[in-house]
């Protein structure tokens, strides 16, 4: 490859850390170069077809991970340009305030952050903006303040949701519109009505979206970039290691597989943002005489506390039919840190996307006598009402990523981590059931998008993995994210995370990275 190989700034991923950084430096006139491991994902009939994306898993990466018995499964990622927001729900919570303190939960200690809500408040308030969020705050009581309104106003529910959420109101609950990023059209009084939401968004959850109407970060973030002639990109292009000189303080060569062959670039700075898992793994791969345990890792917690949600899909079935199309309008967040009946956090509810026959079929035989014997899975899918239960994982240091003899990735995870808070919220909902409308007791697992089976290929919110802090005894990034080893370094994905909350992780990856662009242009300036 001809040219000067040298940049200003160098960020290896284009998600929501990456490609949202992406588009803070571009202004700057500084020279920074975008490294995706993949290409653009096709816009093509099966990005909104369940049976390609679901159960076919057409856009997963053609990859095996190995658990820590060494046994192999296929974990939910994406190399595509957007990272893994092309296939999220575009849920775009705040975490709690409480949550960036320490918090004593059933199952252990959720640590404290090194900095609090209030400082990363403007930034949520920009991401909020920038991301297309249409929400409203206030509603939720659970959340911190905000220096502003949502720019786009709630989405409206559809008559079957807007008959739960006055259900639940009438039960002293508090539903809430839940925040999400999509493009739509507004009527003359400002409000996203479902009419655009059917036209444009009804395979938002899951789903790459065929019309770019989803707050991805591709669409948001990397294509604005691209347009500042400072910003370029390359597509597949596998970052296989970071060298250092040797001093070890500074990384000099960013080495990458690009068709077939070794390219070497360096940058000023360099970023990496390729996800929990692969970030760490990146890292760990780049160990040299200087950084014999991996790079950042004097500490030795690159690759450990790895988390995710402890999370659970499941589906209700409604007396009366459910016709809505875009289900993923309401949130409800009351015992998100306890409950009458137990000291502890419970979680959070949020509405998935409405089931379709296909999904409902892909789980048969499992469910099809528990609903009604002989119900075709067309009626089942009709009065489907379908539930995601967030829960708070905690860092475990044995929870890690390590890198195997032959380069393969291996994960322990312990499955049964603080669960016992999601299965109490689990019944909460379930004893409302018929209250709510619903079939009573009729709550269903669903499982789909946690790929039944193997719930440790359930990677889409990781996160911990090379956490910051002020200690660099106990952390490898200090607040700003900057490696404590290293002086060039950073690390702006939801590696960064010391503990992980009950709410969906990607607008607290996408604050950050706006934090840390700022951070980086004082330095660059």
């Amino acid at each position: 490859m001809a040219g000067d190989q040298h940049y200003d700034v160098i960020i290896i991923g284009t998600g929501a850390g990456g490609g949202t950084l992406a588009h803070r430096l571009a202004p700057s006139g500084k020279r920074v170069l975008l490294l995706e491991r993949g290409d653009y994902l096709p816009r093509e009939r099966q990005n909104w077809d369940s049976s390609s994306v679901f159960v076919e898993g057409r856009y997963r990466a053609p990859e095996f991970w190995y658990d820590a018995h060494g046994h192999e499964f296929p974990p939910e990622v994406n190399y595509y340009v957007g990272g893994n927001t092309k296939f999220y729900g575009a849920a775009l919570f705040r975490l709690r305030p409480q949550d960036f303190g320490e918090i004593r939960h059933h199952g252990g200690i959720s640590p404290a952050w090194p900095l609090g809500y209030d400082d990363l408040e403007p930034y949520y308030t920009e991401a909020e903006h920038l991301y297309r969020v249409h929400g409203r705050h206030g509603e939720d009581p659970t959340e911190g303040s905000a220096s502003a309104e949502y720019r786009f106003a709630p989405v409206e529910h559809e008559p079957r949701i807007q008959q739960l959420s006055n259900d639940l109101d009438k039960q002293g609950l508090h539903p809430f519109h839940l925040p999400i990023g999509v493009d739509l059209v507004q009527d003359e009084h400002g409000r996203a009505t479902r009419e655009s939401v059917c036209i444009r968004c009804d395979r938002v959850d899951g789903f790459p979206c065929l019309l770019q109407a989803k707050s991805d970060a591709q669409v948001i973030c990397v294509d604005p970039a691209l347009q500042h002639e400072n910003v370029s990109m390359l597509t597949n292009a596998h970052v296989l290691r970071l060298e250092t000189d040797p001093t070890g303080r500074t990384v000099s060569q960013v080495v990458t597989e690009i068709d077939g062959s070794t390219v070497q670039f360096s940058a000023d700075l360099v970023v990496v943002a390729c996800g929990a898992v692969n970030s760490a793994v990146l890292l760990l791969k780049s160990a040299n005489d200087r950084h014999p345990q991996g790079l950042a890792n004097s500490s030795d917690v690159v690759g450990r506390h790895y988390l995710r949600h402890n999370n659970l899909a499941l589906m209700a079935v409604s007396k009366e039919p459910n016709p809505t199309l875009f289900q993923k309008t309401l949130a409800m967040n009351d015992w998100y840190l306890g409950a009458d009946d137990w000291d502890y956090p419970l979680g959070g509810i949020q509405m998935l996307g409405k089931s379709d026959t296909e999904q409902v079929r892909s789980g048969a035989p499992r469910w099809a006598g528990k609903v009604s014997p002989g119900m075709p899975f067309e009626m089942i899918a009709h009065h489907a009402v379908d539930f995601w239960l967030c829960g708070e994982d905690l860092p475990q240091p044995d929870n890690r990523v390590t890198v195997r003899a032959d380069g393969s990735i291996q994960l322990a995870l312990d499955e049964k981590n603080n669960v016992e808070g999601v299965n109490r919220l689990r019944h909460k909902l379930q004893d409302m059931l018929g209250d709510l409308g619903m079939h009573e007791h009729k709550l269903l697992d669903h499982s789909i998008y946690l790929h039944k089976g193997m719930p440790i290929g359930a990677t889409a919110h990781q996160a911990g993995t090379v956490r910051f802090g002020d200690d660099p005894a106990s952390s490898a990034l200090d607040v700003n994210c900057k490696a404590h080893d290293l002086d060039n370094l950073y690390v702006v994905d939801t590696s960064f995370f010391p503990s992980i909350g009950a709410v969906n992780p990607s607008l607290t990856a996408i604050a950050n990275a706006l934090r840390v662009g700022d951070h980086i242009l004082d330095r660059l300036r």
